[in-house]
């Protein structure tokens, strides 16, 4: 695999991509608005033995902007945010991104991609197979999303492949359900927590997500479809919790908001009123079947909750 660049890369899934790109010895590009944030997080001391990354900055509105950002690179794995109450920009960017690396010959996009379009789960583990008819808009736009993709890739442009994840948590990881838990086991107090904390639910450590998804990129026959990437077995955020606390001996202090009460909170938190469309993964969740990835790959590598919490508090518990 030719130099690759991480498009949005400052969150914790594309420092995790770096990671692995530079353990490889292979060459990459972080692109990103901000780049006081990109020197923030992959601009300190490397190993003089692996290649620096090339740190880039881009403005999706100018296509010259996109096409500087994409130029020289073999693959782009799109790792592109947005605020939380704009999700109608996500296929609007996947656009003005798959025109800019389809001028500059790019030759593979891998999207990072979410269960929202699967909607409702149908079934108790969900595989590729299972229809994508998300009930919500930020369900409609991730798959909207998608779909310029694919369609780029059923029409020879480009090499396009999907890799769903389900929730995620890990050293660095910010916005999780799991954030409450893991701040007050970590410096003490009460965790806040978004509910019901006891259906079965599905997170994916961050750091295993690197490896698996440059593995994908790399495999000619994964383009043209999704892949579904699961986490280390069911869990609950509620025994995830109970985790973190007796890694600290702290007695679990848990205060669950739950649907109604996000309602109200959002009169005054857009994130909280946002979230209000997919409390449905809480109470339905989305259980995700891998066994098609693992017959591409081979085994997955992926970390034993216990020890992928210890690693997320201990973390906290060296921040200030």
């Amino acid at each position: 695999m030719g130099k690759t660049a991480l498009f949005g890369a400052a969150g914790a899934i594309g420092k995790t991509l770096a990671d692995t790109l530079h353990q490889r010895g292979q060459e990459y590009r972080v692109v990103g608005r901000d780049r006081a944030r990109l020197e923030e997080a992959f601009g300190g001391p490397v190993d003089s033995r692996a290649p620096k990354p090339e740190i880039v900055t881009w403005d999706p509105d100018d296509s010259a902007s996109v096409r500087a950002a994409a130029r020289g690179i073999d693959t782009l794995i799109y790792l592109v945010g947005v605020p939380y109450h704009r999700f109608d920009l996500h296929p609007v960017i996947m656009q003005k991104t798959l025109d800019g690396a389809i001028a500059e010959d790019v030759r593979r996009i891998l999207l990072i991609g979410t269960v929202y379009p699967y909607g409702l789960p149908q079934t108790a583990k969900v595989t590729e197979g299972h229809p994508r008819n998300p009930t919500t808009f930020k369900g409609k736009k991730r798959k909207e999303q998608e779909d310029v993709l694919l369609a780029a890739d059923a029409a020879g442009k480009i090499e396009g492949v999907v890799l769903r994840l389900p929730d995620f948590y890990g050293p660095g990881v910010n916005k999780s359900f799991l954030d409450g838990a893991f701040h007050a086991a970590a410096h003490g107090g009460t965790a806040n927590m978004i509910g019901p904390i006891d259906p079965p639910h599905e997170f994916v450590f961050v750091p295993d997500v690197g490896p698996v998804a440059l593995d994908l990129a790399a495999k000619p026959e994964a383009r043209g479809r999704w892949w579904n990437l699961a986490g280390a077995g069911a869990t609950t955020q509620r025994q995830m919790a109970e985790m973190a606390f007796a890694i600290t001996g702290r007695k679990p202090k848990i205060r669950v908001a739950g649907k109604t009460l996000l309602r109200v909170m959002g009169l005054f938190n857009p994130l909280m009123r946002e979230m209000v469309e997919m409390h449905y993964l809480l109470t339905t969740p989305v259980l995700l079947d891998d066994s098609t990835l693992t017959n591409l790959l081979g085994p997955l590598s992926k970390t034993p909750h216990p020890e992928g919490v210890r690693r997320s508090v201990e973390y906290l518990q060296r921040q200030p």
